[in-house]
């Protein structure tokens, strides 16, 4: 008696076939890197992968396991730049708590930003598009990578890298001494050249140490008022990257500067707090200036209400105060924000263009003030 034999191949193939697909569909999901991320604890090293805290692959950049995206509320304007914006720190440490001041991270710390633009198509022009701070697997297909800077909390202190993105899109290396890429920005108002200005070391200090007498080197963004909003704060908790959160009530938070349903005294003193405080404060690098631009300074003469400038020339452009309420045409401040001219125009690093929608934004703070300087 013969037996039958089943049909057993068009099984085995139709396995094989989805097999198949299962590999391919991984293969189009490109993986962070497969090892973790290392904290080098003394030197410079010279490409941004040895740390091991993103990769490009695949078309993707792509952050690696533990390494925490995070976004401000209000971010530093640097030339319409994008940032993705990460803080990673080894297991068993987590930064303490502090309500007004960048958060007291410990040794292994490393926070990194990486500068990007969505680009004009397939050309080789950037987009001028405000930073929504949002995406954290980025396609390279859509961008352009300019560089990450990291800061690294080591036991002597914080030390400042900053790593520039090879033409490839596969590989960021150490610029020491900064970079100069010059660029094409396109926006409603047309074409522009820019030259994109990588900081040197040094000049990460000159906006990183806040306390001119101590010379205490700290990060900016990463303050409770920054980073208060969409939990943020509870993933760092989880996460087992900050300890002492108080109660959501008792956080202090920053508005959005873009957020038009919110006064506009709140969203100007947003954009002057992240932009310009971190130097124009009692202890920083400006204090001689006796400005004081925090969010919670007084709105006084040190906010540069009716206040005369510490010294004529230039940098005034034949204006009498720096904020002259009601009158924004007449205020250094609009000025000086408008200005791209070296030894005049502010922050006086971090931009070779102005910014549009933020000096806007002060001009409409400055008129809606009631007060007169006469």
């Amino acid at each position: 008696m013969k037996l039958a034999v089943p049909a057993f191949r068009p099984l085995r193939a139709a396995g094989m076939a989805a097999c198949a697909l299962v590999l391919a569909s991984c293969a189009r999901s490109p993986a962070p890197p497969a090892e973790p991320v290392k904290f080098i604890a003394e030197g410079r090293p010279e490409k941004l992968s040895e740390w091991r805290l993103m990769a490009a692959s695949e078309g993707r950049l792509l952050l690696n396991k533990e390494v925490l995206p995070y976004t401000l509320n209000t971010p530093l304007f640097s030339d319409y730049a994008h940032k993705l914006r990460t803080v990673w720190m080894p297991k068993g440490v987590a930064a303490a708590y502090r309500p007004d001041t960048a958060f007291d991270f410990p040794v292994g710390t490393i926070i990194s930003k990486t500068f990007y633009y969505p680009r004009d198509g397939s050309s080789q022009a950037v987009l001028a598009t405000d930073d929504s701070g949002t995406d954290s697997a980025l396609d390279l297909a859509k961008v352009r990578l300019m560089e990450t800077r990291l800061l690294v909390r080591r036991e002597a202190g914080w030390i400042a890298l900053p790593y520039v993105w090879n033409e490839a899109q596969t590989e960021a290396e150490l610029k020491r001494t900064g970079d100069q890429v010059p660029m094409e920005l396109v926006s409603a108002q047309g074409r522009q050249k820019f030259t994109y200005v990588v900081p040197n070391v040094n000049q990460c200090a000159s906006c990183h140490v806040t306390d001119l007498k101590s010379k205490k080197f700290e990060p900016l963004g990463l303050k409770a008022r920054h980073v208060n909003l969409h939990g943020q704060l509870e993933k760092m908790v989880q996460a087992g990257y900050l300890q002492g959160l108080p109660a959501a009530a008792d956080v202090p938070h920053n508005v959005d500067w873009r957020d038009k349903t919110a006064a506009i005294d709140a969203r100007a003193r947003a954009y002057l707090d992240i932009n310009c405080a971190h130097c124009h404060n009692n202890k920083g690098t400006a204090n001689t200036t006796a400005l004081h631009l925090e969010i919670g300074a007084p709105a006084n003469q040190h906010l540069g209400l009716c206040k005369p400038p510490v010294a004529a020339g230039a940098g005034t452009g034949g204006n009498a105060f720096g904020i002259n309420p009601g009158k924004p045409d007449d205020s250094i401040f609009v000025f000086r924000l408008k200005s791209t001219e070296t030894g005049v125009m502010m922050p006086e690093l971090g931009r070779t263009t102005s910014h549009r929608e933020g000096v806007e934004l002060v001009r409409q703070w400055i008129a809606s003030m009631k007060e007169s300087c006469n």
